[in-house]
């Protein structure tokens, strides 16, 4: 598996290793899972905005087909 190194400021580390230890994880497990739910977060919204547009021009994309 591919790897990536992270730099973050003392505080933000410290910060990230009370959020791990609290829900019972290291803290590459927690920023791995961090990161892929802001990945599909970002998916999902961009995907809901995708729809909206389709579904609001829907009517003039049928008129200049």
């Amino acid at each position: 598996m591919a790897g990536l190194n992270l730099r973050f400021t003392e505080e933000e580390l410290d910060s990230l290793r009370s959020r791990a230890e609290a829900e019972g994880k290291s803290m590459q497990a927690f920023a791995h899972d961090a990161v892929i739910t802001a990945i599909n977060k970002h998916a999902r919204l961009f995907n809901e905005a995708a729809d909206h547009v389709l579904k609001a021009s829907e009517e003039l994309n049928r008129r200049l087909a």
